[in-house]
């Protein structure tokens, strides 16, 4: 790909953009959100068309009009939110869509084929199993297996391993080495720097739309270690330093404050009236980060929703502190649904949890001069981007959606912080931004419930870590004495 320029209404997502990928070369592809990672795969999956710039495929000039023709080229992308008819077989999904009619196909045939195919790659899938029977790790198989059998010889993976258990996670890189190895061309989009780094030949890094650059990883780690070549990376996708956030001991046993949140024996019903959380025994005390970990659907929305009262208890306890009202912050899972009404302004969504309270309603009546000089201090304190207070919310990019619901939430002193999901589809700077203003609550003396399915986040963040599995805690262990092994069994629901 050369000279990719591809402009929006007001967005100049991709200035000159250059890319290339070799033959068995597994090229990842870096950036912050908004940096035209997503539009330039876009583009060579025939999804978008550039304005101008070139493409050449195998030596040859192309123009990909459609995702069917990049089908018929050998271009498969893998989205990170799978494309599979959960009440169809693996085998049904993989031929669906093919000229021949799937329904013509030889059933015991095609599954012979399928497995064939599979065993050939490290797919290990089985060709009758309905898709929705099927774990995270097996369902991402399917898509892959569906690229190959298509005859994709350029994969493209949308952070593809966003919602696996380790174990998954080291079994897709497994396979994508084995691909590799027989000449497949795989494009690796991820903020996961560990795993770029134990994984790809290159990388490739975007930012405002521009390529600032090409890296061979095998001669970066050689010079300056895998530490060296992260912050490299970093550097090169925000062009400034980034901090990792650092943390001490929560202190030692006993040192703690008193609880300020308690479930015992939990259960609550899901929306479509099944069992979600069954028996939760949980506790969080002042000054700790409690880090709820587990792959996504498991239970984790349904726990925030009972703690935020937004979800009614069948059987249990919850309560709060003992000696008197918790002040309660949530950042909730879904910013844009539960967070922000988006077609308020800016300035109107940082009071809406104070809207009737002095000094922005005084006799009944909003003071928007109050409002104001809320917003513009809140605004400058959580450095949140936008034209105007006045700006509709739903306007914001993601990360600074993010800010401002952080820093409303926080603005409020408080006690106790429910974080869901608080860096979901965040880029690296707003996660690093996340992170620390979390940390320094908990220096502050707040407690926090911290629930989240990147896992790595909650390594980095937590003093003390459960494990949420199919609406049940399966494990329990101190930061200090985590067994990445052990969490990722508990994960998966084993012992």
């Amino acid at each position: 790909m050369q000279g990719i320029r591809k402009a929006f209404p007001g967005v100049l997502a991709n200035d000159g953009v250059d890319f290339e990928l070799r033959p068995g070369e597994i090229h990842a592809l870096l950036g912050e959100n908004g940096a035209g990672k997503t539009t330039l795969m876009n583009i060579l999956a025939g999804l978008y068309q550039p304005d101008s710039g070139q493409i050449r495929l195998r030596g040859q000039s192309v123009r990909i009009g459609s995702p069917r023709q990049a089908i018929q080229r050998g271009i498969g992308m893998v989205h990170q939110h799978f494309m599979l008819v959960q009440s169809f077989t693996v085998a049904d999904n993989i031929v669906l869509g093919q000229g021949s009619g799937w329904l013509q196909e030889n059933t015991k045939q095609l599954h012979e084929q399928l497995r064939q195919l599979a065993e050939r790659y490290g797919l290990q899938v089985d060709p009758a199993a309905q898709v929705a029977q099927l774990s995270v790790g097996e369902q991402q198989r399917v898509e892959i297996l569906k690229a190959i059998y298509r005859g994709a010889d350029i994969l493209i993976l949308d952070e593809p391993t966003a919602v696996l258990t380790p174990q998954e996670v080291e079994e897709l890189l497994q396979t994508l080495r084995a691909l590799a190895a027989q000449g497949t061309g795989i494009v690796f989009i991820s903020h996961k720097l560990k795993e770029v780094l134990a994984l790809c030949h290159r990388v490739t890094v975007l930012r405002d739309g521009k390529t600032v650059g090409t890296v061979a990883v095998a001669e970066q780690l050689q010079s300056l270690g895998s530490a060296g070549c992260e912050r490299l990376l970093a550097q090169m996708m925000v062009g400034r330093e980034i901090k990792p956030a650092s943390w001490g001991k929560a202190g030692e046993p006993g040192s703690l404050g008193d609880p300020l949140l308690r479930l015992e024996g939990v259960v609550a019903l899901s929306d479509r009236g099944l069992p979600a959380l069954q028996g939760i025994h949980l506790q969080v005390r002042a000054g700790e980060i409690v880090g709820v970990a587990g792959v996504d659907g498991n239970g984790q929305r349904e726990l925030e929703e009972v703690i935020a009262g937004l979800r009614p208890i069948q059987a249990g306890t919850l309560r709060f502190a003992e000696s008197g009202p918790v002040n309660l912050a949530h950042i909730p899972s879904d910013r844009y649904s539960m967070g922000l009404l988006s077609d308020f302004s800016v300035a109107e969504n940082t009071i809406l949890r104070d809207v009737e309270r002095d000094p922005y309603c005084r006799r009944g009546w909003l003071d928007w001069r109050a409002i104001a000089r809320f917003a513009q201090q809140l605004v400058l304190q959580f450095t949140v981007k936008t034209p105007s207070i006045q700006t509709r919310a739903g306007k914001l990019s993601g990360g600074n959606a993010q800010k401002l619901v952080l820093g409303r939430e926080l603005a409020r002193q408080p006690q106790l912080i429910l974080a869901a999901q608080p860096t979901r589809g965040l880029d690296i700077s707003a996660i690093e931004y996340v992170h620390h203003q979390l940390l320094q609550q908990r220096q502050m003396g707040a407690g926090i419930l911290l629930i989240s399915t990147e896992l790595e986040e909650i390594l980095q963040l937590s003093d003390r870590i459960v494990v949420l599995y199919e609406g049940k805690i399966r494990g329990e262990t101190a930061a200090e004495r985590v067994d990445i092994h052990q969490l990722g069994l508990w994960m998966a629901g084993r012992e």
